[in-house]
């Protein structure tokens, strides 16, 4: 085995609970485990919602583990009342074994299943054959009605009204827990923060037909600083498939990720060493973003899409070649430095910028407000900012101390950028 895998998630902010971090700790640095994550297949493509339990598989592979990724052909039947206000929409076995197509395909693209070093199942395999009455006897038999009662994703329905059949989706996916710990001898299972109920009693099934330990792991609710839920934009989905998400605007939800945001989304979606994540976090937070979304874009597409929607996001500002080869994230900061040097370019006086130069006389003197009134409005409402950094104080004073490589990069709002020179 290599790094201790619980130690790398926790470290990059995906551990939300355990049902024993310290059994954790010890199995998943010793041995090879075999672990789990469901995805219901209610479209035929996964969101970027999705990315956090895919991005937990692709670190336990890396490691040496097993993952397993369970398509929930059976649970999509029924419906997983997690997050929901409402009943979801009923889709026959059909719908879903096409969904189910879509979806499998865009795991490959994170996940090597050559020589089973990850597995692919279907739990239609298992849930749909079922005897309901023979199940209610073997497996209902071990439910307490009042202990369901206090699932978290059972108790944000009933005042809005809880289904039967949403009721026994807890059932079913801790009978997949099950399963997968009888026939594969699968030790952990992994979810959202929303799935902990079912995952315990899953975990609880397994120990008590088959007197085996099994363990579970939940990740937090990805949510951006102004307390949207991730993934969403004007309120659609961001999808996996570039067919209802184009490349570039995959992209660019990551390019436009709030400030606050960047450093948790590098150490969430990307592989880059935490290292270089908490360097990046430190430095310009405009290049952080860039390659934020040319790495998650690469993972999700593939290389030559995320060189292509970086050279067009690039293009906003400037002109990158679009024939230069990409390789690493180091070339990026390097074409960036490339595109400042195409930008509007004005001289301003060096005695102005040796005395300190008024930060409001700045932005009007550099074109980029018409007035000092418009230039206050700009850094007032946080949308002026210099060498990449807002500007908070109205009174600062601008000396050469914060030049970069001999000229300042100004930029009020989003696209609109000066570089400026000092003779």
């Amino acid at each position: 085995m290599q790094d201790n895998v619980y130690h790398i998630l926790k470290e990059r902010g995906f551990l939300y609970q355990t049902t024993d971090d310290e059994a954790l700790q010890n199995i998943l640095g010793k041995t090879k485990v075999t672990c789990y994550i469901g995805f219901d297949a209610t479209a035929n493509s996964l969101h970027i919602g999705s990315l956090v339990p895919i991005m937990a598989l692709v670190h336990m592979q890396r490691v040496g583990h097993q993952p397993i990724a369970l398509l929930g052909g059976g649970t999509t039947m029924v419906g997983d009342p997690s997050g929901r206000t409402e009943l979801r929409q009923m889709l026959t076995l059909e719908k879903i074994k096409e969904f189910g197509e879509g979806i499998k395909s865009q795991f490959a693209r994170y996940i090597s299943f050559e020589s089973d070093k990850a597995l692919m199942l279907n739990n239609v395999d298992w849930l749909v054959p079922l005897n309901y009455i023979e199940f209610l006897r073997d497996v209902g038999v071990h439910f307490s009605i009042n202990r369901m009662l206090t699932a978290e994703s059972v108790k944000q329905r009933l005042e809005a009204g809880l289904s039967f059949i949403e009721f026994n989706y807890m059932l079913l996916q801790a009978y997949d827990f099950y399963v997968l710990a009888r026939d594969y001898d699968c030790l952990i299972q992994m979810g959202g923060q929303d799935q902990w109920g079912n995952i315990v009693a899953g975990s609880d099934l397994t120990r008590r037909k088959l007197g085996k330990q099994v363990y579970g792991m939940t990740f937090p609710l990805i949510m951006t600083s102004s307390g949207e839920k991730f993934g969403k934009s004007a309120g659609n989905a961001i999808w996996l498939d570039k067919n209802r998400t184009s490349t570039y605007d995959f992209y660019q939800y990551f390019r436009n990720a709030d400030d606050k945001d960047v450093e948790n989304y590098l150490g969430i979606f990307t592989l880059l060493p935490m290292s270089e994540v908490r360097t990046l976090a430190m430095q310009s937070v405009n290049r952080a973003k860039e390659i934020l979304a040319f790495e998650v874009t690469k993972l999700a597409h593939g290389k030559d899409e995320a060189v292509a929607a970086f050279i067009a996001s690039a293009r906003q500002f400037g002109e990158a070649d679009p024939d230069r080869e990409i390789k690493t994230t180091s070339e990026i900061m390097d074409i960036q430095l490339d595109l400042v040097s195409t930008l509007p370019t004005v001289e301003l006086s060096k005695s102005e910028l040796d005395q300190g130069f008024w930060v409001v006389k700045l932005f009007g003197d550099s074109g980029l407000c018409a007035s000092n009134g418009e230039a206050r409005r700009l850094i007032k409402q946080g949308g002026g900012t210099i060498n990449d950094v807002k500007v908070m104080d109205l009174d600062l004073k601008v000396t050469s101390d914060l030049l970069k490589d001999g000229a300042l990069v100004l930029r009020a709002g989003k696209k609109r950028y000066k570089r400026i020179i000092f003779k």
